[in-house]
């Protein structure tokens, strides 16, 4: 028991470094106001979802957001019994119950935030895998400002993000620092949470904000004088792509012996996972419906909008694995315990 909330408290501070959510409460990945169809006070499990069929049922966890986002189309074709494997889908609000899950052995594959996969991976003697990235970066830089065009332009700005000591606040002083700059050269104003950089940049739309997707679109929405200003992850990848690392948000990992015993159906899921992260990006306006249907936003003119800026992706193989050990030694060398104290090895990365 000792073990279990002991594994509980790290993966609820992993999350919170992730989002950059209040420290007092554990929140969704993304929920920003008035565009998901309830709060976290209202739900806490969304809904689950069983193909009936033949085969070993996966049982698949995500979190409400982009990660989920992704997996729309799929769990559209399990609802119809159309798909190939068979899947129980669930999807939560909060990091701690569905990584809970994974730890109890409740679920099977779980979509978790890049840097709480590496340090579940330590935690449980290695005994999760990663498939794939599904999500690369969600982070945009917000602001009335058409002055800044790249990051250079944040210097004597006052920038609004998340929490200090967040994912956030890693990414925006690696960014600083590759490109000349320190904390010192801008002026940092940390918040809870994400709805409230939102709400200050409705006052100050001179200032920027650091906000993830669908927060940013939906501030740009309520807010005409806003826009996106900078695209994090391709400040972040101008200088990290020479290092073979990219900006990863979100990853798939899979319980090893799931991964042993059932093979097959954990590559069946990879197969549909990826044609349903494909069919999100090249056809948006169907996607839109789903996302609004399986309860992740409220209204589909804002998910339509939202969609193209979430970075919902597929990399599996060498790829993902250049890619994220790029991105976790990078967070790494900012703070370790970020990523479980140590850089995960080789059998980390699930080769196909």
């Amino acid at each position: 028991m000792k073990k279990m909330l002991s594994l509980l408290m790290v993966f609820t501070m992993a999350f919170t470094a992730l989002t950059g959510c209040s420290g007092k409460k554990t929140g969704p990945e993304t929920n920003p106001k008035d565009t998901t169809a309830a709060t976290s006070q209202e739900v806490t499990q969304s809904e689950t979802t069983t193909a009936k069929k033949g085969g070993y049922p996966l049982k698949i966890g995500s979190l409400k957001g982009p990660t989920s986002m992704g997996l729309v189309e799929l769990k559209d074709k399990a609802d119809k019994g159309t798909s190939e494997g068979s899947y129980e889908f669930i999807m939560v609000t909060a990091a701690d119950e569905l990584l809970g899950k994974i730890v109890n052995k409740e679920l099977d594959v779980a979509l978790v935030p890049a840097n709480m996969a590496s340090i579940l991976y330590t935690k449980t003697n290695h005994e999760i895998t990663v498939l794939d990235i599904n999500t690369l970066g969600v982070l945009y830089g917000i602001s009335g400002d058409a002055s800044i065009k790249t990051t250079a332009d944040l210097k004597g700005k006052t920038i609004y993000l998340t929490g200090k000591g967040t994912t956030p606040d890693y990414v925006l002083q690696h960014i600083l620092k590759t490109n000349g700059l320190t904390t010192e050269d801008v002026t940092l104003e940390y918040k809870s949470e994400a709805t409230e950089v939102a709400s200050l940049l409705k006052e100050k739309p001179e200032a920027v904000g650091i906000l993830p997707q669908p927060f940013a679109t939906a501030a740009i929405t309520q807010n005409d004088k806003l826009s996106v200003v900078l695209d994090l992850t391709k400040e972040w990848d101008a200088k990290a792509k020479a290092e073979g690392g990219s900006l990863v948000t979100g990853v798939t990992i899979c319980r090893n012996d799931v991964l042993k015993e059932h093979k097959e159906a954990v590559d069946t899921f990879m197969l549909e996972h990826k044609k349903s992260a494909e069919f999100v990006n090249s056809n948006v306006s169907e996607a839109a419906a789903l996302v609004v249907s399986s309860g992740i936003i409220e209204k589909a003119p804002i998910a339509e909008k939202a969609i193209p800026y979430c970075s919902i992706t597929y990399i599996e193989g060498k790829e993902m694995k250049s890619l994220l050990s790029g991105y976790l030694n990078v967070i790494f060398g900012i703070e370790p315990t970020s990523v479980g104290g140590s850089l995960p090895d080789d059998s980390f990365y699930y080769m196909p």
